[in-house]
């Protein structure tokens, strides 16, 4: 795009606006029924050597080989996975950050956009209440791509953090742990592989319930060192992708601080509650963590990607820093703004990064943290509510009662029927059919339905339709589980 297609970037837009307009208005269901043999075979027939030339075109064929399937995180019938409606404010920020293509790595590519970010950066820190001890500099953070990367490069941080006290690094990497809750996300031992320490590195506590019980973390902390080995790392969940459950943050926060060990808090679920007029208490002691995730494009309900990695001690930021002459010199001459040197380069494990901090900001701007955390407390309202409508249903057994936004329950059509063996079919069954989407999960080796809430707007109509075809595939279901009657004794 440049000042000569202004014509045609307004044409793509209104273009590209109206297919969207249409998907809203002509999706009935959150996906199709098309089978994946049918849409493999479609996207092969294509051949991309030979260009359809126009615009039309090919929003005629994305049409039908895209938007026509796309799953529709946006539908009430939704509730499978972690994925949320998204705010208007923010869907305009990616217009005009896609279509500018700032970059935010430097200040002299990004110059506004970096104190933009900054200053988010620092907002979400003075949400968090990092209590910083003497000695350390002050918080800070830089937007990522995702709860994973954030884990990765707290988990580096923390690595680095611990290796650089003394002793030889080699000789000590192989006994470095990072203890965590058994339902940890997978990002935790993704990181311990890229990070090279051993194949059992990721020490799974079991827990208390679904959460971290800080005696067990207490005594295997002591016990390690006992043994000899050195924790980078404890990870405490404020929002278990399967579950929602929040660990005991304070209570962890001071077993940490007397073992000397560094605090990760994974609230890449979770971490919309900082802005949540109701449960914000949820979070408490999330200030004693030396490193915090957040995924914006979960429960602040903006567009993938947007995510960001906290630290309490702003300078943790140097071990992810390399410098090359062409773009971030070891001589500070950054082309600073003349406010502070703004090379987020130095912070990010990436060097090219998208203008993400903008959908925040502009939703933010237009809603007020208030008003962001009320759509998060409404989806909490709504799953408690679910909750207690399956708890009033014969055909319907709750599992667990959610923390935040997570429903964990199973279908029982009929009290003979063996349900493990029905939730798998059940969840395969209701996505082939495409009208209502649920996930699946295993809870205490049980396998469980799951509906992950993030629709501030859900009706009870809604979530009636959702139980109703869940209650109905269960019975179609059962009935081929059923064993055949015995035959007739002939005498």
């Amino acid at each position: 795009m440049s000042r000569h297609s202004r014509e045609e970037h307004a044409a793509a837009l209104a273009a590209a606006t109206a297919e969207v307009g249409r998907y809203l208005d002509d999706r009935s269901t959150p996906r199709s029924a098309a089978s994946p043999s049918h849409l493999a075979a479609r996207t092969a027939a294509v051949d991309l050597s030979v260009p359809l030339g126009t615009l039309d075109k090919a929003f005629e064929e994305v049409r039908e080989l895209y938007l026509d399937h796309a799953v529709g995180y946006h539908h009430p019938r939704y509730l499978a996975h972690l994925n949320c409606p998204i705010t208007i404010p923010a869907i305009a920020a990616e217009a005009l950050a896609t279509s500018v293509n700032t970059a935010v790595e430097t200040w002299d590519q990004g110059t506004s956009a970096c104190l933009i970010e900054q200053k988010l950066i620092d907002w979400v820190a003075d949400l968090i209440g990092f209590e910083a001890p003497a000695g350390t500099t002050s918080p800070d953070g830089v937007f990522t791509t995702g709860g994973t990367a954030s884990n990765l490069q707290a988990l580096f941080t923390a690595r680095e953090n611990r290796l650089g006290r003394s002793g030889d690094r080699c000789s000590r990497l192989a006994h470095l742990r990072i203890v965590t809750g058994e339902h940890a996300h997978l990002s935790v031992v993704k990181a311990a592989r890229l990070l090279g320490l051993a194949p059992d590195a990721v020490i799974a506590l079991p827990g208390d319930g679904d959460r971290m019980d800080p005696a067990t973390l207490d005594r295997t902390l002591a016990s390690l060192a006992d043994a000899g080995y050195e924790v980078a790392a404890v990870v405490a969940l404020a929002g278990t992708t399967d579950h929602g459950a929040i660990d005991p943050l304070r209570a962890i926060g001071e077993v940490c601080g007397r073992h000397d060990v560094w605090l990760h808090v994974d609230a890449a679920y979770g971490g919309g509650l900082l802005v949540s007029p109701a449960h914000r208490a949820l979070l408490d002691g999330i200030g004693a963590a030396d490193s915090v995730t957040v995924d914006f494009h979960k429960t602040f309900f903006l567009p993938v990607a947007a995510s960001a990695l906290l630290l309490r001690d702003g300078a943790g930021f140097r071990h992810s820093t390399v410098s090359a002459d062409y773009l971030n010199p070891a001589d500070g001459d950054h082309h600073a703004s003349g406010s502070g040197d703004l090379a987020a380069v130095d912070k990010s494990l990436q060097t090219t990064r998208r203008f993400d901090a903008l959908k925040l900001w502009m939703t933010l701007r237009v809603l007020g943290a208030d008003g962001i955390g009320r759509l998060l407390d409404a989806s909490i309202d709504s799953a408690r509510r679910i909750a207690r409508i399956i708890e009033e249903d014969p055909e319907l057994e709750l599992v667990r009662r959610p923390d935040l936004s997570t429903v964990l329950f199973r279908p029982r059509p009929r009290p003979d029927c063996p349900l493990d063996s029905l939730v798998r079919p059940v969840r395969d069954t209701l996505f082939a059919e495409g009208h209502s989407l649920v996930a699946a999960t295993v809870v205490d080796g049980h396998p469980c339905l799951k509906l992950t809430v993030l629709d501030p707007n859900l009706t009870d109509v809604d979530v009636e339709i959702v139980l109703a075809d869940v209650r109905a595939a269960a019975r179609r279901v059962a009935d081929g589980l059923r064993p055949a009657p015995a035959a007739e004794v002939l005498t």
